[in-house]
């Protein structure tokens, strides 16, 4: 298939741009580059695939209507996985306006691309951040969503509104995936497992917050890549069961589909941090510090839809995917 990846040069989009040239696909990446962290980690990740013959990369950025329109007119799309995104729970609390233009303009200038180019099934990323003030676990789909605790949160949750009125106007299919706590190699320097992993080696104290309380479902990224492969190719579809006079926040009787994907297994950030020392050969000192804001104290994903409809099932333990996590981080940092 022709599958257009935003964000293709991000850490999920690039594992799976990955993915789709090794299964035969042509694809066309797109991605501003930002500098919202080192850009030469971004130029790392591209320099994987960007001489394979089925691609071809743009740098541009979503919020550019007429390079997102020239770019779907050349390459005319099949399928969209759009990755891209301005990330980070934190950074949204200082620079609100950032998430405007790339999850609010970007997405709108994505779907209306898909609409305009007949695409057959835009896949998106959502975030397991919109169960926010949620404190029933696990966190599944029919929940309801609507006490988001960061902006980041609030424009995820937009962009599964804003697909929704798509898929009910034009009969677009889409799908979002609420990725929880994607972690591995390649992975973003401003998440959890770079930041321990660079005090760790430093031998400097790590800050855990909520007192070391939190836990998360940490999804490797090859088992977030295999899901978001899945649903590629399995568009959404109207569902027939839907009940307007009890609705299913997952579900629509348009072609529209939101799902966890996720481990389906929390980790104590602690033995997250006790595994890593572990896979780095040194421990370090622990500071328990208060929850910092936008955070949430726990995630878990019910990730029993996608198992259903797709055939989703997670392989990687903690164990392995941090060997294999510290494994790149060694090798990339030049860590002996």
């Amino acid at each position: 298939m022709r599958i257009l990846v935003t964000g293709s040069a991000g850490f999920v989009g690039s594992h799976l741009t990955e993915r789709l040239l090794a299964r035969g696909d042509t694809v066309l990446g797109f991605d501003n580059h930002n500098d919202y962290y080192d850009p030469a980690l971004k130029e790392a990740r591209v320099a994987r695939f960007v001489g394979h013959p089925n691609y071809t990369h743009v740098r541009a950025d979503l919020a550019d209507q007429a390079a997102v329109d020239a770019a779907f007119a050349a390459f005319q799309p099949e399928r969209v996985a759009h990755l891209a995104a301005q990330a980070g729970v934190r950074y949204s609390i200082t620079h609100p306006h950032a998430y405007v233009q790339s999850n609010l303009v970007g997405f709108v200038n994505t779907l209306e691309a898909c609409r305009q180019h007949a695409v057959g099934h835009l896949v998106y990323a959502s975030s397991s951040s919109v169960y926010g003030a949620n404190r029933k676990m696990p966190f599944a789909v029919e929940d309801a969503v609507d006490h988001p605790v960061s902006l980041y949160a609030a424009t995820k949750k937009s962009n599964e509104l804003m697909a929704h009125t798509y898929s009910h106007l034009f009969g677009l299919p889409t799908t979002g995936l609420r990725f929880f706590t994607v972690y591995g190699p390649w992975g973003r320097p401003d998440m959890s497992p770079i930041l321990f992993a660079n005090r760790i080696v430093k031998g400097e104290a790590i800050d855990v917050y909520n007192h070391g309380n939190h836990s998360r479902d940490f999804t490797y990224v090859d088992d977030v890549v295999e899901g978001v492969v899945r649903t590629l190719d399995h568009p959404a579809q109207a569902d027939p069961s839907y009940d307007p006079v009890a609705p299913n926040p997952g579900s629509s009787a348009a072609p529209y589909r939101v799902y966890n994907i996720g481990n389906d297994e929390p980790v104590q950030l602690l033995d997250f941090i006790g595994l890593l020392e572990k896979h780095l050969g040194r421990t370090v000192e622990k500071r328990l510090l208060p929850m910092q804001p936008g955070d949430v104290p726990d995630t878990w994903a019910d990730v029993s839809a996608l198992r259903r409809d797709v055939g989703y099932a997670p392989s990687t333990s903690i164990d392995e995917g941090l060997g294999k996590f510290a494994a790149w981080y060694r090798e990339y940092y030049g860590v002996d």
